[in-house]
C-alpha cells in the first residue's frame, strides 16, 4: 500500500467520538484564534487585493465583509486573510502555521454544503479539523526540518495536504477519494520563504488552502492522480527534500497517539509578527519590566536566537511593514521601548520612526552559540542589556508563552487577543457572541449559525 493511501486509510478512520476532551478543546482555541486573526487581516492590503481579483459570486462568506463568494475563491481570500498579520498560530512539527491552510476551506466547504441542502454540524467540522491537521503535521514529521531550512514555506507545502484532507472528510470521501486529493495536493503544494515579509507570503496560505479544497473537489468528481506520488523517485520527498533528506516511517509510527494537536500540540501567538522573534521578545520585556528599564538607560542590546530562527529574522533595517515582522532588531527594540508588541507597530510607516530607529541601531543580533541545528527545541533565546551606568542585565528563555500546551497562553490573554482582533471588522456585541459561540462549536447542529454571526454589520449577500 502506498503512503498516500496508507495516510488516506487513517484519516477516514477518524471519528469525531474517538477525539479526547483535550483535542476538541485545543481545536476550538485554534478555531477562535483563527477566525480573531482572519477578521482583523481582512483590512490588509494583500486581502484587499485578493478579494478585488478573486471574487465570483456564490455562497461562502468572506469574514467580516457582509459578502459571499465562490467556495474556492472564499478560501483563498479568508487564507490570505488568516496570515496577513502573521499573527496565526504555529507548529512545531509543521515548522509553520497549522491551522490558517485548514480552516478557510473548511469554513468555505461548509457554507457550499449549506447552500446544497447539507448542513454541517460542529462535531463533523471538528473532526475534519484534527484530521486535516494531523495530516499535513505528520508529513511534516517526514521532511523537517530539512524541508524548512532549504527554503520552502511549510505553512503552504505541507498545508495543502491539510486542507485536502480536511476538505475530503467534510466531504465524506472514501479512503480511494482521499488518496487521489492528497495525490492531487502534492502537485499544488508551492511556497518559497524568499517571498517572506511581503504581500506573497501570506498569498502562499490562501492558495494552499484553496487549493486543497479543490483537490478534494476534484477527488470527489473522479479526478485521477498518482497514488505512488510520495514514493515516487520524481514524487514530493525527492523533489521537495532530496534523497537521504526525509524518513517516510515518521509519517506513520504512532499516528494519533497522541494527535499532534495535544503534542506537540498548537502555539497561540501573543505578538502580530514571526515566530522566531517572539523569544527574544518575551526575554526583554520582562527585563524591561522587572528592572523598570527604559530605552535611554540602554547602550546596547546583544540578543541571541536560535540560528534557524535567525535565518530569517535578521533584518537590522526593515524596508516596510511586513518586512518588520521578520526583523528580530526591530521586534526586540519595540519590547524595549514600550514593553509590549502590537498590531499598530506593524502599521504604516511604524518601523521607521526616528525613536525605533535609534534603538534598533542598538539591538545586535546573533546566532546562539549552545543552540544546536539537529534538536526540535529551537525556540530559545538570551537577550543581554548594556547599561549607560555600567549594568549588565540578561535573561533567557527557552521557549515563549503561548508555544504549546505545556506553556499555554492565559485563557484572558487569548479571549483579550481575539476581541481586540475580531472587532477590527465586528461590533463588539457581535465578536463577544462569536467567541461564545466558538467556545462551544462542537455543540452546534449547523457551522452556520457561526458563520451568521461572522457576516458583519453589512448584509451576507451574494455580490
Amino acid at each position: 500500500m502506498t503512503l498516500a493511501r496508507e495516510i488516506a486509510e487513517r484519516c477516514v478512520a477518524m471519528r469525531f467520538d474517538a477525539l479526547p476532551p483535550e483535542a476538541i478543546h485545543w481545536a476550538r482555541i485554534g478555531v477562535l484564534d483563527f477566525v480573531g486573526v482572519t477578521l482583523a487581516g481582512q483590512s490588509e492590503p494583500c486581502s484587499q487585493i485578493a478579494a478585488r481579483i478573486s471574487a465570483a459570486p456564490g455562497p461562502a462568506l468572506l469574514f467580516g465583509l457582509g459578502r459571499k463568494v465562490a467556495a474556492l475563491d472564499a478560501a483563498m481570500i479568508n487564507g490570505t486573510a488568516s496570515h496577513a498579520l502573521d499573527f496565526d498560530d504555529c507548529s512545531d512539527t509543521l515548522g509553520g502555521h497549522p491551522s490558517a491552510p485548514i480552516l478557510p476551506a473548511l469554513f468555505a466547504l461548509a457554507d457550499q454544503l449549506a447552500a446544497d441542502g447539507k448542513g454541517v454540524s460542529g462535531q463533523d467540522f471538528i473532526n475534519a479539523y484534527v484530521t486535516g491537521f494531523e495530516a499535513e503535521t505528520r508529513i511534516g514529521r517526514a521532511v523537517n526540518f530539512h524541508h524548512y531550512e532549504k527554503g520552502w514555506h511549510p505553512t503552504a507545502t505541507l498545508g495543502v495536504f491539510g486542507s485536502a484532507v480536511s476538505c475530503s472528510r467534510l466531504l465524506g470521501l472514501d479512503a480511494e477519494q482521499t488518496t487521489v486529493a492528497i495525490a492531487i495536493a502534492a502537485s499544488f503544494a508551492s511556497g518559497l520563504k524568499a517571498n517572506f515579509g511581503t504581500m506573497t507570503k501570506p498569498l502562499h496560505v490562501g492558495q494552499s488552502s484553496r487549493n486543497g479544497l479543490y483537490a478534494a473537489l476534484l477527488a470527489r468528481e473522479g479526478f485521477t492522480a498518482a497514488d505512488n506520488v510520495f514514493e515516487h523517485k520524481q514524487g514530493f520527498l525527492m523533489v521537495f527534500n532530496g534523497e537521504g533528506n526525509f524518513d517516510a516511517a515518521r509519517v506513520l509510527v504512532d499516528w494519533a497517539s497522541p494527535l499532534d494537536i495535544l503534542k506537540p500540540g498548537i502555539a497561540i501567538k501573543q505578538y502580530p509578527c514571526c515566530a522566531s522573534t517572539h523569544p527574544a521578545i518575551d526575554v526583554m520585556i520582562d527585563l524591561a519590566t522587572e528592572h523598570e528599564i527604559t530605552a535611554d538607560m540602554v547602550e546596547s542590546v546583544d540578543c541571541w536566537t536560535h540560528p534557524r530562527r535567525l535565518n530569517h529574522t535578521n533584518r537590522p533595517d526593515p524596508r516596510s511593514a511586513l518586512d518588520a515582522k521578520f526583523s528580530v532588531q526591530y521586534c526586540v527594540a519595540r519590547g524595549l521601548q514600550r514593553r509590549r508588541v502590537v498590531l499598530s507597530d506593524f502599521d504604516g510607516a511604524a518601523h521607521d520612526e526616528a525613536e525605533i530607529r535609534d534603538i534598533m541601531s542598538r539591538v545586535h543580533a546573533a546566532p546562539h552559540p549552545a543552540m544546536q541545528m539537529n534538536t526540535t527545541e529551537h525556540f530559545g533565546s538570551e537577550i543581554r542589556l548594556h547599561l549607560k551606568d555600567g549594568r549588565v542585565i540578561s535573561g533567557t528563555t527557552d521557549r515563549p508563552l503561548g508555544r504549546g500546551p505545556t506553556k499555554p497562553l492565559p485563557l484572558p490573554r487569548l479571549e483579550g487577543k481575539f476581541l481586540d482582533c475580531a472587532e477590527r471588522q465586528l461590533d463588539a456585541g457581535s465578536a463577544a457572541r462569536a467567541m461564545e459561540t466558538i467556545w462551544r462549536i462542537d455543540t452546534l447542529n449547523d457551522i452556520g449559525s457561526l458563520s451568521e454571526i461572522l457576516a458583519g454589520s453589512a448584509p451576507a449577500t451574494a455580490q
